[in-house]
């Protein structure tokens, strides 16, 4: 994945691994917040406050992470080094952050519409949201309460080797992704959905697999548009990473992995097929009119 340019800004991103999230382990509801029980069990828990079921979502790579929180400076410093956005993953992720910044920012501004970023927030051990405590069993996930992405670093590997989704680019889905969340926040989806969920239970895992899949499309818009207008320069190998990625982490692929069987009651992403379909359908139309997930649920 070759970048446009080589600039790194750390505007907007905050190095939390040298804190520590006080309290057990809540997990708050937000439009992206996913957890991954590593050891051997998935759950979907609950949220409060009638927010959405807890969910696995996927981010994957190599390479050892510095230990102790940087300051914006010093990661800044670190991340415009030769070679360190191949090196490192927080620096890719960081220099993945700006070119999805400002591609939407540049999307939104053509449109009229108000925009302004997400902050993201790498941790390891706990943290503390605006969703509640994390613990290092979560993995990337936004939180709407205080618009930022989390990235536990430490987790990649993890879901590298138990999920087998690989690749930079795949890496770049997931940001992608979440970013998506931060969308449904400015324009109000994360909201409505909360809301059609409280009145509506039964209907709560149905909303949430739409949010999904839009999630997932909006990430293959932005792919599609940067890789256009020369932000990044991806090959048929990367975007197939992408799609792999996407699919790894479709529900029924990891309750056959964790659990042994599939469930489709219980689901609230979507199956590998739809993932896969939905970045697919993004990246193919590099339009966002093309992400309406929610037709059929009359949001």
């Amino acid at each position: 994945m070759k970048f446009r340019d080589r600039r790194v800004s750390t505007r907007g991103v905050d190095d939390l691994r040298g804190s520590r999230a006080t309290g057990g382990v809540a997990l708050g509801g937000g439009a992206g917040v996913l957890v991954l029980i590593a050891v051997v069990v998935y759950s979907l828990v609950s949220g409060g406050g009638g927010l959405d079921p807890a969910f696995i979502e996927n981010a994957l790579g190599g390479g050892a992470q510095p230990g102790n929180a940087e300051s914006a400076a010093e990661l800044q410093e670190r991340c415009s080094a030769d070679g360190a956005i191949e090196e490192h993953n927080d620096c890719f992720l960081v220099k993945v952050y700006n070119e999805t910044d400002e591609v939407w920012a540049a999307e939104y501004a053509a449109s009229g519409d108000e925009y302004h970023a997400p902050r993201m927030a790498f941790f390891t051990g706990s943290v503390q949201t605006g969703c509640g405590p994390a613990t290092s069993d979560v993995g990337p996930f936004y939180c709407p309460p205080d618009e930022r992405i989390y990235f536990d670093l430490d987790f990649l590997t993890q879901l590298q080797r138990d999920f087998g989704a690989e690749g930079r680019y795949a890496q770049a889905y997931i940001l992608a992704h979440e970013f998506g969340h931060h969308l449904q926040t400015l324009n109000g989806t994360e909201r409505r959905v909360r809301q059609a969920q409280q009145q509506n239970p039964r209907a709560a895992n149905e909303l949430s697999i739409a949010m999904e899949l839009q999630a997932d499309c909006l990430a293959g818009v932005w792919g599609r548009i940067a890789n256009d207008q020369g932000n990044v320069a991806i090959t048929d190998a990367e975007l197939q990473q992408a799609l792999d990625a996407a699919a790894a982490v479709g529900d029924d692929r990891i309750q056959r992995k964790t659990q042994g069987q599939v469930n489709p009651e219980s689901w609230t992403h979507g199956s590998a097929e739809q993932r896969r379909e939905w970045y697919q359908t993004g990246y193919d139309s590099a339009d966002p009119a093309s992400c309406d997930t929610f037709t059929a649920l009359d949001l």
